[in-house]
């Protein structure tokens, strides 16, 4: 029905807001009806059925076509026979902003688009305290493990502390062994093995020094090396992205590169990002690491809760554009809502927050093409309700 009732509206000239006005509905709720064929649940379906046909025939549509719009109204799948239909938790994927939505709402680019620079990193008092701490482990030594689900920020915070360094002139070598197809199995993809660790270490410190052979001379040239590089005032720090994907037995190894030391300097560090996989991985009822376990500080980055309404404005104004005349302060909170599931992976029946950059900005640039679509002039919890 979808594509036919566009297909009509567009034939006879007749707008989706001026049919909303017709049938003393919202935009949204008309647009809700046109593109996914869902209707309002306080109305009677059958009439508003005739009183969209009606406007229809006034607008001149072909009565053949208007008589077929609709097809039977289906009974909705229900846990009980007098239960409400079971919502599911569901994320958008990757959204891009229309040109015409642009130019609705007077943006040149996308607010919610990829993070270009340390200036468009926006920093909650959470996110600001993850970032202090992966730097004074990159600078100072530690074990550090940055805990958090997909769309987080993990990667923004890898980058910019890379990029920190370098703006700062830090002596200190990042070390990013490449993870492309790496998996907990080899059956599944490839490894990353202590070996591999090992030669992104001497890539990175000693490039131009060929590699020994065997293993056990290899170590012992790749302490040496670190060794070398410490004294003259350089520190070292391995950063594994997507580290959920490790196996148990390179977790295990991961205690034997912190102990490379000098006298009482320690020559490498480790920071570990990863989704909440990781967490248990790291689990101190795990009897297999234990020792590395005993020597990790786990950081959780947790949800933009409070701090969404300051993120929103902060993305806005990365691109010269006023939030107050795009979004709705109650827009936001509606935002937030959407994103609060009905439980946790852990079963445990309490609520879940997905209040993470990646999911706002896929949920915001979809409300923004909406209301661009129906012709409202600001993002309302109505939009937001819809999309």
């Amino acid at each position: 029905m979808t594509n036919r009732f566009k297909v009509l509206l567009d034939e006879c000239g007749l707008s989706q807001r001026d049919l909303a006005r017709g049938l003393g509905l919202s935009p949204a709720s008309v647009n809700d009806i046109v593109n996914r064929d869902a209707w309002p649940k306080t109305l009677d379906r059958p009439t508003l059925e005739a009183s969209i046909r009606k406007q229809l025939r006034t607008a001149g549509a072909d009565e053949g076509k208007v008589r077929h719009l609709f097809r039977p109204s289906r009974a909705k799948t229900t846990t009980a026979d007098t239960a409400e239909p079971k919502e599911e938790f569901m994320l958008l994927g990757k959204q891009e902003l229309f040109p015409e939505s642009k130019r609705h709402f007077g943006l040149h680019v996308n607010p919610f688009g990829e993070v270009a620079g340390p200036e468009d990193v926006f920093l909650s008092a959470d996110i600001r305290y993850v970032r202090e701490a992966m730097f004074h482990t990159a600078r100072n030594g530690g074990f550090v493990a940055v805990i958090g689900e997909s769309g987080s920020g993990k990667s923004t915070l890898r980058k910019e502390l890379v990029d920190r360094i370098n703006r700062e002139g830090q002596s200190v070598h990042i070390i990013e062994p490449y993870v492309l197809a790496m998996e907990d199995d080899d059956r599944k993809g490839k490894t990353l093995k202590a070996l591999h660790i090992a030669e992104a270490i001497m890539g990175t410190v000693a490039p131009s020094e060929p590699i020994k052979s065997s293993p056990e001379a290899r170590f012992q040239q790749l302490h040496r090396v670190l060794r070398d590089s410490s004294r003259t005032g350089c520190s070292h720090c391995l950063v594994i992205e997507e580290a959920h994907g490790l196996p148990i037995p390179t977790i295990k190894h991961l205690k034997r590169f912190l102990e490379l030391e000098d006298g009482f300097r320690k020559l490498l560090s480790i920071i570990l990002l990863g989704q909440p996989e990781l967490k248990h991985k790291l689990s101190e009822s795990n009897a297999q690491v234990r020792e590395v376990v005993q020597r990790c500080e786990k950081i959780e980055l947790r949800p933009m809760n409070g701090s969404l309404p300051d993120y929103v404005k902060f993305r806005f104004g990365r691109v010269g554009a006023d939030a107050a005349k795009i979004i709705t302060d109650d827009a936001i909170e509606a935002l937030r809502a959407k994103l609060t599931g009905p439980s946790s992976r852990s079963g445990a029946g309490d609520s879940v927050s997905l209040v993470y950059p990646l999911a706002v900005g896929n949920v915001l640039v979809a409300a923004l093409n909406l209301a661009a679509n129906i012709g409202a002039p600001l993002v309302t919890p109505e939009i937001v309700a819809q999309v």
